[in-house]
């Protein structure tokens, strides 16, 4: 059967078809189609308190076209949210009411303690038994968003705002790393035994270009390495020599330094990037709504 989701992030707004089935009793999602929009709602947000009126405007253009991709696609349900961009824009429920009354699309904003959780049911990655617990980390535009999970029990889960878009405008304060370092601590006791796991469009691209390892996981040694090589390209040879996109090209460069924070803080030596992120998610969400229902 084939679902929808739509991310409104600080980034990019993403529409995503999966089709859903379940294997041994779990459901399984694969993959449709993606359709990804870099509107970067966060650099109004994040710098003045609201989205402009070009970028609400944008935002409405690209609902209205994602209504008319759904109608074609037809998926047996779908489900919409906005994160922390929208989360703290001060125009957010009229920009909202605005896109459910001309499209009919519903959309829901998700606090960052939810949307670590969305992430971490969605990763079902095989615990290895020489950790104790596994964290699952999240870096998008305007958040990093942290679950801890042991024995299949959700221990433990935060948000912070530190974000790619926020750092490429300097609006993070070294409070808020601060904040990060003295949450993570907390796990002193299970520093070098926590199965890391990645999510996010930068980290993917990391490990696409850096990892050396067959299991889809990127070490500190060769994510160190690959920041540095990117730090000492200009953004336009990151674009035309390595192949990036425009609005990846900037990004990566802060989500890979709060990569590298956390690794250092719990002294994991890998990351593991399984290539999930929120929109796969909430296709587990509105599947698990449709079955119930």
């Amino acid at each position: 059967m084939l679902f929808a989701s739509i991310d409104i992030g600080s980034n990019a707004v993403r529409l995503f078809f999966a089709n859903v089935f379940e294997l041994k009793g779990k459901p399984v999602v694969e993959k449709a189609s993606l359709i990804r929009i870099p509107l970067r709602l966060g650099e109004d947000v994040f710098k003045t308190g609201k989205i402009s009126e070009s970028k609400a405007a944008n935002l409405m253009k690209t609902m209205f076209a994602f209504k008319l991709l759904m109608e074609v696609y037809k998926p047996v349900d779908y489900i919409a949210c906005a994160t922390s961009a929208m989360r703290e824009a001060e125009n957010n429920l009229e920009i909202l009411e605005k896109i459910n009354k001309e499209t009919g699309i519903n959309i829901k904003i998700i606090d960052g303690i939810e949307e670590a959780q969305i992430l971490c049911a969605a990763n079902n990655v095989i615990a290895n038994k020489k950790f104790n617990i596994s964290m699952y980390i999240d870096v998008g535009g305007g958040s990093t968003d942290i679950s801890i999970v042991k024995d299949h029990l959700l221990i433990g889960s935060n948000s912070f705002n530190l974000g790619t878009i926020r750092l490429l405008n300097e609006k993070v304060s070294e409070d808020e790393w601060n904040k990060l370092k003295d949450w993570l601590k907390t796990y002193t006791k299970d520093f070098g035994k926590i199965q890391l796991i990645g999510s996010g469009g930068n980290i993917n691209k990391l490990s696409k270009l850096y990892s050396t390892q067959p299991d889809c996981s990127l070490s500190y040694h060769n994510l160190n390495h690959g920041y540095k090589c990117l730090c000492s390209l200009t953004l336009q040879q990151r674009i035309e020599e390595i192949g990036m996109r425009p609005d990846r090209a900037d990004v990566i460069i802060p989500a890979a330094e709060i990569f590298l924070t956390v690794m250092k803080t719990i002294k994991a030596d890998f990351v593991f990037v399984p290539r999930i992120g929120l929109s796969d998610g909430l296709i587990y969400n509105v599947y698990r709504k449709y079955k119930k229902g």
